[in-house]
């Protein structure tokens, strides 16, 4: 999949924008926190440990990562890539939800 041509990071609402050429996503900072792909995050979720989110955490930068993006959050959090069709994906599933 290829990259966005454009990432809108809106750190008052939350939500980071992803505009492809034929569609823009909106994906909530608080759910990308919690579907981080990281090792860590993964290890949590497979063994049923809680991933604790504050309800207010931001992304305080983006970082292209070749196929994907690594998000940095105000919760010190920075080690997942989040690859373009998972980004795609979890904006599909939102949409549906």
């Amino acid at each position: 999949m290829q990259p966005p041509e454009h990432i809108d990071n809106d750190i008052a609402q939350g939500r980071l924008r992803l505009h492809w050429a034929d569609a823009v996503v909106a994906l909530d900072h608080t759910a990308l926190r919690e579907t981080c792909r990281c090792a860590e995050c993964q290890f949590k979720r497979h063994h049923g440990t809680p991933i604790n989110v504050p309800a207010d955490v931001r992304i305080t930068a983006v970082a292209p990562a070749g196929y994907g993006v690594q998000l940095v959050f105000n919760d010190g959090h920075a080690r997942g890539i989040y690859p373009w069709a998972y980004l795609a994906t979890l904006a599909a599933t939102a949409a549906a939800g």
